[in-house]
C-alpha cells in the first residue's frame, strides 16, 4: 500500500520540481501511471477536450463516440467509419513521452501503466503489454455488438475504403464498431478492477496528459491519494485534481518526462 499521509499538511501543488519527483520515484516501492490524450498530442494525435480538441472544435463529433447515437443512427455510424479511416492515429509514432515511460519501466520503476488512450502508442514505443491496461479499449481492433466477434481493424477499414460505408459483421450481419469504450458503454470490469487495485497499492501515482474529467478513470488519483500515495499531475491545462496533487507539471510532457526519468 501507499505510504503515510505525513507529507500532506501544508503542501503546495507547485512546490515540487522534477528533481523532487524523481526522488519520490526512486524511493517508491510501486509506481502507477495514468495517461490521457495529452501524452499523444506530440505524436500528432489530437486530444478531445483541449483548446483545439476534436470535440471542442466540432461538438457534433462527440456523437460518434456515444453508444446511444452510434446504435440508433446509421449516419452517425457512417461518419464514425469515415473518421476511423482518416484518423491521424494510423500515421502517429511514439514520442519522447512514450519512450520515457518505457525507460522508467526498464529501470524497474513502473508497476502498472493505465491508459485512457486508444492509439496503442505505449506498446508501439516498447512498453510491456503485461503492464499496460487499455481502460478505454483500442482502435486497432473492431468488434461486433451482436455476436461479440473481435478482429483486426485494418481488415474492416479496407472494406470501408472499398465502399462499404457501414460494414456489417461478416459472421452474423451485426453492427460493427471499434473495440473502444464509447460513452454509455461499460468499461471492462477486469480492467477497471485491476486499475483501481494498482492505484490503491502504489506509493507514487502519475496522472499524465489527462483532463481527469472522465470517470471512472478520473477517480484513480483520488484512490491513490486516499491510500497515502504521492500524486503528480502533468497536464497542459489545469485539472480538477491540481489542488490536491503533491506536484503539478505544466511543461510539455515529452521534454518533462525525458528529464524526469533521466534523474531516476
Amino acid at each position: 500500500m501507499g505510504g503515510s499521509d505525513d507529507h500532506r499538511p501544508g503542501r503546495d501543488p507547485d512546490h515540487a520540481g522534477l528533481a523532487v519527483v524523481a526522488g519520490w520515484l526512486r524511493d517508491a516501492g510501486r509506481v502507477v501511471v495514468l495517461t490521457g490524450a495529452g501524452i499523444s498530442t506530440e505524436s500528432g494525435v489530437p486530444d478531445f477536450r483541449g483548446p483545439k480538441g476534436l470535440w471542442t472544435t466540432n461538438p457534433g463529433a462527440e456523437k460518434t463516440a456515444t453508444l446511444q447515437h452510434y446504435v440508433a443512427d446509421a449516419e452517425v455510424r457512417r461518419r464514425a467509419w469515415r473518421h476511423r479511416l482518416e484518423s491521424p492515429m494510423w500515421r502517429a509514432r511514439p514520442n519522447a513521452g512514450h519512450r520515457a515511460l518505457v525507460e522508467l519501466e526498464r529501470k524497474g520503476r513502473l508497476d502498472t501503466l493505465v491508459t485512457q488512450n486508444i492509439d496503442g502508442l505505449h506498446q508501439a514505443a516498447g512498453s510491456s503489454p503485461g503492464i499496460v491496461v487499455e481502460i478505454h479499449g483500442t482502435v486497432h481492433e473492431a468488434t461486433c455488438l451482436q455476436c461479440g466477434w473481435r478482429g483486426p481493424m485494418p481488415a474492416v477499414l479496407e472494406r470501408v475504403a472499398a465502399g462499404e460505408a457501414d460494414p456489417p459483421c461478416e459472421l452474423c450481419g451485426g453492427m460493427l464498431k471499434s473495440a473502444t469504450i464509447s460513452f454509455g458503454q461499460d468499461l471492462v470490469a477486469a480492467d477497471l478492477e485491476r486499475s483501481q487495485r494498482a492505484a490503491a497499492g502504489c506509493d507514487v501515482f502519475l496522472a499524465l496528459g489527462t483532463s481527469l474529467g472522465v470517470y471512472p478513470a478520473a477517480g484513480l488519483p483520488e484512490i491513490a491519494r486516499r491510500s497515502g500515495a504521492r500524486v503528480v499531475v502533468g497536464n497542459a491545462e489545469p485539472t480538477p485534481f491540481d489542488p490536491a496533487a503533491d506536484a503539478v507539471i505544466r511543461r510539455p510532457l515529452g521534454e518533462a518526462l525525458t528529464e524526469l526519468v533521466s534523474m531516476v
